[in-house]
């Protein structure tokens, strides 16, 4: 069973919270989940003794956290080991593996969802973002029609008034529109193109 968490429990990725819809809420409270996974860990019986469930949990939090799956999202923590079964030594060799059900909380994105992200390169075709562990990329005709792009040191797109600039290490708010999925990977499209979305603040700008 997947249980929501909310994401005030982590404070390493922002959603905004202004004027949002109810469905746009349930979709925020819906972007972490606690959720149970099986994985066999291979042991050397170097690491055997009584200490051995705790090198078996050391592994697995060093092998796991922070990798993503296509299925589950990003894993974020390990937060509880359920069991560990018997060990099965591998022909030819001196390892051992182990069955472990643990539980831990990941992170994944959906359509729809409204991130709060740091630009980390703008170019001609558009700009990518970084929320967390998710990379957005939001295409040029995803940024509002009034924004231009602008070659140089400091690539960017600027509003004809130059009031706005998106550049990278600004901060934008962006909505997903679409996500792609493969085995190790989760990949999204946002748009920064409908209400209370764009800048949000600029480190760069003058004081």
């Amino acid at each position: 069973m997947i249980n929501p968490i909310k994401k005030e429990d982590f404070a390493g990725i922002k959603c905004t919270e202004a004027r949002e819809s109810d469905r746009e809420k349930k979709l925020k409270e819906e972007m972490f989940f606690h959720i149970v996974l099986e994985r066999n860990m291979q042991l050397h019986p170097r690491f055997f003794g009584r200490n051995l469930r705790e090198n078996l949990v050391s592994k697995l939090m060093k092998d796991v956290e922070g990798t993503c799956s296509g299925r589950h999202g990003f894993v974020v923590a390990i937060t509880g080991i359920e069991s560990v079964g018997n060990g099965l030594v591998r022909n030819g060799t001196a390892f051992v593996t182990f069955p472990v059900k643990y539980q831990c909380v990941v992170f994944r994105p959906f359509k729809g969802q409204i991130f709060e992200a740091v630009v980390t390169l703008v170019n001609k075709m558009g700009f990518f973002a970084e929320a967390g562990p998710v990379q957005i990329f939001v295409s040029k005709h995803l940024i509002p029609d009034d924004m231009e792009f602008q070659a140089g040191d400091m690539p960017n797109y600027t509003t004809s008034d130059g009031s706005v600039k998106i550049q990278k290490e600004c901060e934008v708010r962006l909505k997903i529109i679409g996500t792609r999925v493969d085995a190790t990977e989760i990949f999204c499209v946002g748009t920064i193109k409908d209400d209370f979305l764009g800048v949000i603040n600029d480190p760069t700008a003058a004081a």
